[in-house]
């Protein structure tokens, strides 16, 4: 690793630390930058936090793990972001492109609108469910039309307004007042209940998607000239593109499960860092991860105060936020053009 990427980690990781410390101090309860460190520290044995019972609950059970679920979304859906710009070579591309997030969509709806399951799946379970049956039609319908680049995306396309349209559909013919609002507000991207088990999850499925896209980095550099190109430089294009579409499906699918749909993250992102470390992923996805990480902790501790006692859905924010600076990077791209 060359040292500006080192740099550029080495400050990633400093920045991610210590706006968890920050953020949780943040809300309503008086809590201290030492609160947060003394809870830690006393959660992992090494000694007492001093705390009375109720704020060490507040830090450690209520916004630590909420935090730390912000960090490994943000993390996950930029790094799936860089991966699918870069293998289906259209920087329009980003982790819901396959149609994960409509399917998980439906899928939820499925469960809590419909009761699909019969009280024995939970709206993340029907999620999860809903998009790799989104995902594996994906791939179906991509592989009989000739398994090209073009025809996974537009098959994703396909995939998305399908299942869009079966949410649609379920929400407004099946569901009261109360349950649509319910069900909305998860769709728009939800933080609100994060427990530790789901952070556990996310952070594991996050952690091998991790190992395996940097795994494929130079295999990720050589689809940036095409895939006859990389074929051409040993790359086994059908088989490096079915494990990163896999990889990238399962880890947003797990996200999304957990968190609901949070656009915008996966899409800017890696637009921004690329900027910063150059076109090499071996460079790229640490950092754009670690940005965006950063990114959605404080998108999540601004949805959760702006309006307090009330909270915004974080896709909201993240879509506020993300505009303005997508068409910053556009006029970027068209000055460099």
């Amino acid at each position: 690793m060359s040292l500006r990427a080192t740099l550029l980690t080495s400050t990633g990781l400093l920045a991610l630390a210590a706006s968890v410390a920050v953020a949780v101090t943040i809300g309503p309860a008086d809590i201290s930058t030492a609160d947060v460190w003394a809870s830690v520290a006393a959660h992992a044995g090494l000694g007492e936090s001093g705390l009375a019972p109720l704020r060490d609950g507040i830090v450690w059970n209520l916004r630590m793990p909420r935090t730390l679920l912000a960090a490994v979304c943000g993390a996950g859906l930029a790094l799936c972001g860089a991966v699918m710009q870069s293998l289906l070579r259209n920087p329009l591309a980003d982790p819901f492109v396959l149609g994960v997030s409509s399917g998980a969509s439906t899928g939820a709806v499925a469960v809590v609108v419909l009761g699909v399951g019969g009280g024995a799946l939970s709206l993340s379970a029907g999620a999860f469910l809903g998009a790799l049956l989104s995902f594996g039609l994906v791939l179906l319908l991509s592989h009989s039309l000739g398994g090209s680049t073009d025809r996974v995306v537009l098959s994703g396309v396909a995939a998305m307004q399908l299942f869009s349209a079966l949410t649609s559909f379920t929400v407004l013919t099946s569901a009261d007042a109360e349950t649509t609002r319910g069900v909305l507000f998860w769709l728009l991207g939800s933080l609100a209940g994060a427990g530790w088990g789901e952070v556990a999850l996310c952070a594991a499925v996050l952690a091998a998607v991790l190992v395996v896209c940097l795994g494929h980095a130079r295999t990720l550099d050589a689809f940036a000239f095409g895939e006859e190109a990389a074929a051409s430089l040993g790359v086994r294009v059908a088989r490096a593109r079915l494990v990163l579409l896999c990889a990238t499906a399962l880890l947003t699918a797990v996200l999304v499960s957990c968190a609901g749909a949070i656009g915008f993250v996966g899409l800017v992102l890696p637009h921004a860092t690329r900027a910063l470390t150059g076109s090499g992923h071996a460079r790229l996805l640490p950092v754009t991860a670690l940005a965006g990480a950063v990114f959605l902790v404080w998108v999540d501790t601004a949805a959760r105060t702006v309006v307090d006692p009330q909270e915004v859905p974080v896709g909201v924010v993240t879509s506020l936020l993300g505009v303005p600076a997508f068409v910053a990077v556009l006029y970027r791209d068209r000055r460099k053009a």
